[in-house]
């Protein structure tokens, strides 16, 4: 589901974050209450599992790197491992200008000549240590009150010189040659937090100024993390019409987007999202980009069914399949809401289980969102498609149209050549798709029996190309 920010009391004293929902409004309540509830699946899920947030210098300052700090304490109370990766290009840009040095760069890339490393390291010493202390806070009415989070560092990882691209001799710019992973793994058993610097030594000795993309990237493969999360300059992948972004992709799906429109993308979107793509092929179980500008996005991307910003796969994240008895609660669940605003007629719940073999689910992240059945009146050659449903914040996915295309199969192949579908809210949608209107004696005879005279649903029907 979007997130949808319920308005919050503002107070004198007490920070915004830390003001309590009033019990006098129900609906901030209730709104509350679903998604704590719906949260639940997640917090089961992530627990003990590894997330790798990799953010730049921008996310590293001001309000928005103690919005961060917030939200990572909460990440850490609920048992997810959590390793940070941060950048500082605008505070290495800002060191650079106070020591008159003029910033070089390469197909995006900074060239490090002896002067600019010693800009890197001292805006990277400086940036660590603003982080770590927005890490460490602990005050009375916060959201970090009466927690400590221990941040641990390290030299994690062994550097190799980028070398010479297109004639363009990178000097001190590195890139990673090996992570120690078993000492991240180390601290991370000792519920440390860890922070990652890109900067680090060769075994020559030599420090070498890396990219905090190909870091996270690294780090989040060798540890074999459940999420690589991205903090980036836009909201996520944009759709192919410009409306919104897309909410999950495969990698091959990413990899066209890049290929296609990656020209238009944001300055991160391009930076980023080759390392997510390359980390995901490589064993990461799912990345994510995410707009830095939105509070709480880590939190509204991970612990929301649709999420907030744009999640790749290797896989395809809804799974279709044929539902067993095991589903009916699941079921239930989902067309309950469309049953009491009758958009679908109440089903006998006895009766549903009987005929739960009749369903086809859809799950996005195990949870059901949307379901279709097919009713067959063989004699007669026909077929009903049957509580056809979508939960809200799905509708624009594509489910009910892959839905519809399965029950069509699965009618064929039983030899049908026509499929009806009642409905009092969805007439537009089935024309669309080939229905056409007709009258309820053209219904088969034993669904006619059946009508419901006073619900006056409308009756299409398609033939099925065999």
């Amino acid at each position: 589901m979007k997130a949808s920010g319920a308005a919050r009391k503002q107070g004198t004293e007490t920070p915004e974050a830390m003001v309590p929902i009033a019990l006098e409004d129900s609906k901030a309540v209730a709104q509350f209450v679903a998604w704590l509830r719906h949260s639940a699946p997640y917090i089961h899920a992530f627990g003990g599992k590894t997330f790798v947030v990799a953010f730049d210098g921008e996310v590293a300052q001001g309000e928005r790197m103690q919005r961060l700090a917030y939200d990572c304490n909460l990440l850490a109370a609920l048992g997810i491992r959590l390793v940070l990766v941060h950048g500082a290009r605008p505070q290495i840009d800002a060191e650079m200008a106070r020591r008159g040095l003029t910033p070089q760069f390469h197909r995006g890339m900074r060239v490090t000549d002896a002067e600019a490393l010693e800009c890197v390291k001292a805006a990277q010493m400086v940036t660590r240590l603003e982080i770590e202390a927005k890490l460490s806070q602990g005050l009375p009415n916060t959201p970090m009150a009466g927690s400590f989070m221990r941040i641990t560092g390290g030299n994690y990882l062994v550097a190799r010189p980028l070398g010479v691209i297109e004639g363009v001799d990178y000097l001190y710019t590195g890139a990673v040659r090996k992570v120690i992973a078993d000492e991240i793994e180390a601290d991370l058993e000792q519920e440390n937090v860890v922070l990652i610097s890109p900067i680090a030594a060769s075994p020559s000795g030599e420090i070498f100024n890396l990219s905090m993309e190909e870091v996270a990237a690294e780090v989040a493969v060798a540890l074999h993390a459940e999420k690589l999360i991205f903090l980036c300059d836009a909201p996520g992948i944009p759709t192919p019409e410009g409306e919104g972004v897309m909410a999950s992709v495969t990698v091959t799906e990413a990899q066209q987007r890049l290929d296609e429109a990656g020209a238009t993308f944001s300055e991160d979107l391009r930076a980023y999202l080759p390392y997510a793509i390359d980390a995901v092929r490589r064993g990461v179980r799912r990345a994510h980009l995410i707009a830095r500008d939105l509070d709480g996005a880590i939190l509204l991307e991970c612990f929301t069914h649709s999420g907030v910003g744009t999640m790749i796969t290797r896989n395809p994240v809804f799974r279709y399949r044929d539902a067993t008895s095991e589903d009916v609660p699941a079921l239930i669940a989902l067309i309950a809401p469309m049953e009491a605003d009758g958009t679908l007629v109440r089903r006998n719940r006895e009766l549903l289980e009987q005929e739960i073999t009749r369903f086809i689910l859809v799950e996005h992240d195990g949870v059901v969102v949307g379901s279709a059945a097919l009713y067959p009146f063989s004699e007669e050659r026909a077929g009903e498609l049957a509580c056809l449903a979508v939960a809200p914040e799905y509708r624009r996915a594509g489910i009910g149209e892959e839905l519809l295309r399965r029950i069509e199969a699965r009618a064929r192949a039983a030899g049908l050549e026509k499929l009806y579908v009642l409905t009092t809210r969805t007439a537009h949608w089935f024309l669309e798709r080939g229905f056409v209107e007709v009258s309820v004696d053209a219904l088969p005879k034993q669904k006619r029996e059946l009508y419901n005279y006073q619900r006056r649903s409308k009756v299409f029907v398609k033939t099925l190309t065999q």
